[in-house]
């Protein structure tokens, strides 16, 4: 069901380095790490080597969104999740589209939802030419 959750941070690189202290014992490692324009984004995983849990810059210090990532079967379900969720009258933050700075074949619907928060659906394959 989930995919991955990120949350946003005032100091990245400091808070990086805390969660692979504090959760070493549940083999937390770094996956990846790459700048944006706001700063650094890092990358969490486990043994499976997937980053499920993401840390970003501070946006905006009044609001910390969360961000969640719910897994899709296919890009077919990211599509219809964009549809619905038109229908039911949500904010678009962005379109279905692949996004190969993610990694080829990552293919996702980012949505605002009630309370502000950053909601996603993702597929991880099924690439496209």
């Amino acid at each position: 069901m989930l995919d991955h959750v990120a949350i946003q941070v005032a100091d990245v690189d400091a808070s990086a380095r805390f969660y692979l202290a504090a959760f070493a014992g549940l083999g937390v490692h770094e996956v990846m790490r790459f700048p944006i324009d706001q700063g650094l984004v890092v990358g969490l995983g486990g043994a499976d080597g997937f980053p499920r849990f993401w840390l970003g810059p501070l946006v905006d210090a009044g609001q910390r969104e969360v961000h969640v990532a719910f897994t899709a079967a296919s890009r077919d379900v990211v599509d219809r999740v964009h549809a619905d969720a038109v229908a039911a009258g949500a904010e678009i933050l962005h379109a279905p589209r692949e996004w190969p700075e993610y990694h080829p074949g990552y293919y996702g619907v980012f949505i605002r939802d009630l309370d502000g928060n950053n909601v996603e659906a993702v597929c991880h394959g099924d690439a496209r030419p």
